[in-house]
């Protein structure tokens, strides 16, 4: 063996032994579990899934190995903004999983080309300087997804006792995967929630980052070698409190040795959020990076952007007047119940199963309602649509080759059929 592969060797051997294990830990950081972030990331993959059946009932390609026997609780998807989530309980860690889905790959290119000119544009709540982009924290908190991931973390911890929660989500996911465990600490006053996210952008400045660090103090977030996006929007470290900067702690998936001779490494970085010896130490230039975490695929199964399908077997269907949609089920346990004192200020009480000669009732009351206030917003010249009005269907829809545009028009057609019947 010639020298220079002698050289190579003992260069390799003495990364092996700093890296102890695949994991360089630094002082005063929290302990990163490589096991949890494989789980994690595949979870994470699985949201990608177009088809919401096998979604739903946890059959699709990705719903396996180590995400096995995992129940899926609620499924929102928001079709207008092409977001989706799902909250589920895993058995193997007795906790409740919250998943976010990233940007579509179509559509990846211009959201990174965008990322360079967000600007820090909205004071976060009760937070004293604390600044964050307006379309970051929207997505999470001004649409379907806050409502509907809140109510699926309710009926896991009604059915399973008070479990952990678990959030997480890949690219503009990991945004509003942060934003959620946020508001589950700060507005709804829960415990034992973590956040691990893969390939999320900057969502604040450096005061929203201090707040963050005290609610999450063990939050990780997962970056991949040249990964574009956790570059993004921009740092500049000359001036730190007028600019984006991410929360603690990253953790920098990387290759190190020489050659031939490579090893992939986790990285955990300083307590700063911008330890300029992780991802920050390399070019951020590759959107390859990006849709592969952990050899795991981070990307939509097909190129259609935010194309649906589902069957009509599914237990519930719920669909809005912009054609969102809500997917949920009563847990396969509710043997445990937990004291839910926090909930009852917060959301409805659970569903309750009624009788049929009720829920045609209450059904005929609900049309009768929704005409006297169509008519009444007709005499202040409002259009009804402006509304959004709530819509319960023990059928689920076939959207498997409908587009948005059609799905809402046969819902609104549904429902002035429905309105002529009892006029």
């Amino acid at each position: 063996m010639d020298r220079r592969r002698l050289l190579q060797l003992a260069v390799l051997l003495c990364l092996l032994v700093l890296c102890s294990g695949r994991e360089i830990k630094t002082k005063h950081t929290p302990i990163y579990n490589s096991t949890l972030a494989r789980t994690l990331a595949e979870y994470t993959s699985a949201v990608y899934s177009a088809d919401l059946t096998q979604l739903f009932t946890w059959t699709c390609e990705r719903c396996g190995d180590l995400t096995e026997g995992f129940e899926v609780i609620e499924l929102i998807v928001d079709v207008k903004n092409c977001l989706q989530a799902y909250v589920g309980f895993a058995s193997d860690m007795n906790a409740a999983i919250v998943v976010f889905r990233g940007t579509q790959q179509t559509s990846i290119q211009n959201w990174i080309e965008d990322l360079f000119w967000k600007q820090l544009d909205l004071d976060y709540p009760g937070m004293p300087q604390a600044k964050v982009h307006s379309g970051f924290y929207s997505a999470y908190h001004n649409t379907t997804l806050r409502n509907g991931v809140v109510n699926g973390i309710q009926k896991a911890r009604e059915a399973y006792g008070n479990i952990p929660i678990m959030v997480t989500g890949h690219s503009m996911g990991g945004a509003m995967a942060s934003f959620c465990a946020l508001d589950l600490l700060v507005n709804y006053r829960l415990k034992d929630v973590t956040l691990m996210t893969f390939g999320q952008p900057r969502i604040g400045n450096a005061a929203f980052a201090s707040y963050f660090k005290c609610y999450l103090p063990n939050a990780i977030r997962v970056t991949n070698e040249h990964d574009i996006v956790p570059h993004l929007p921009p740092y500049y470290h000359y001036f730190p409190q007028k600019t984006y900067h991410h929360f603690p702690h990253e953790v920098w998936i990387h290759d190190v040795g020489l050659g031939n001779l490579v090893y992939p490494t986790e990285q955990i970085c300083d307590d700063s959020g911008e330890d300029p010896n992780c991802c920050r130490s390399v070019s951020g230039n590759s959107v390859q990076d990006h849709i592969q975490y952990l050899g795991i695929s981070m990307h939509a199964e097909s190129h259609g952007t935010c194309r649906i399908v589902t069957a009509d077997t599914i237990l519930q269907h719920k669909m809005d007047n912009d054609g969102n949609i809500v997917l949920s089920k009563k847990p396969a346990s509710e043997t445990h119940h937990a004291t839910t004192s926090t909930w009852d200020c917060l959301l409805d009480s659970p569903r309750t199963n009624f009788s049929p000669a009720f829920y045609l009732s209450s059904q005929m009351l609900f049309i009768f309602m929704t005409i006297k206030a169509h008519s009444q917003d007709q005499s202040r010249g409002m259009d009804a649509r402006d509304r959004p009005i709530a819509v319960d269907s023990g059928d689920a829809i076939c959207m498997d080759e409908r587009s948005y545009e059609e799905v809402v028009m046969a819902t609104r057609k549904e429902r002035k059929r429905e309105a002529l019947l009892f006029t």
